[in-house]
């Protein structure tokens, strides 16, 4: 357990830090204006890049903003939906963003969603075997539950392009549309940049996590 807290205090750290920067990044950026809502600003940019098809609908939570490829639908906060702050246009881009890489197929994108249901299963069956074989000295059960834990660690790794394309495009077409003036992309930056150390941080607990238990199956083999 020492050793798990040791490889996994580093990506711990890092995500406490990470989401204090998120907030701390969005309030600011939520206190300076903007010409449009996240709802009107994510239509606009969805119409530039001839994305018709996507629906944009109003979805309970804070900051529960995503982009439904399955229904292709565009869901955003109250907050970021009705808001005219440089944050809500933000955040709005970037899922916006999602939705672009969607319909241009964008490589990254079509192999995180196909890695959906494997890193679902893998999140949960995977932990559960590594412990049935870490408690039964099963090697093979204690290996196959790695391999699952794998597919996690395969969907966080693949999903840094996806977030990372998603906020270069927001920031691209927040400018292109005329939305956001350059020199007042600053705000909506500190936002993004911010969630992405997010995403880092996952992936890098998540990989960790793997490696500890790889080191739990190399010590029961001897």
């Amino acid at each position: 357990m020492l050793t798990y807290l040791l490889l996994a205090a580093p990506a711990f750290l890092l995500g406490l830090w990470a989401q204090l920067r998120v907030k701390t990044a969005y309030a600011a950026a939520q206190r300076v204006a903007a010409p449009l809502s996240g709802a009107a600003a994510a239509r606009r940019i969805l119409e530039s890049a001839g994305v018709q098809q996507v629906r944009i609908e109003q979805t309970p939570g804070r900051l529960s903003d995503h982009y439904d490829p399955r229904h292709k639908v565009l869901r955003l906060s109250r907050e970021v939906y009705q808001s005219r702050s440089l944050a809500a246009v933000g955040i709005a881009a970037h899922e916006a963003g999602h939705a672009i890489q969607d319909a241009r197929a964008y490589a990254p994108l079509m192999i995180r969603n196909a890695a959906v249901p494997a890193a679902g299963f893998g999140s949960n069956a995977g932990f559960i075997l590594i412990i049935l074989g870490a408690v039964l000295n099963f090697l093979p059960l204690l290996l196959l539950g790695i391999f699952l834990f794998g597919c996690v660690v395969f969907f966080q790794i693949v999903n840094l392009p996806v977030e990372f394309n998603a906020s270069a495009r927001a920031k691209a077409q927040l400018v292109s549309t005329g939305i956001v003036g350059r020199q007042e992309l600053g705000p909506v930056e500190q936002v993004l940049n911010a969630a992405a150390w997010t995403y880092v941080a996952a992936t890098l607990q998540a990989v960790m996590t793997l490696l500890y238990y790889v080191m739990i199956f190399l010590s029961r083999r001897r």
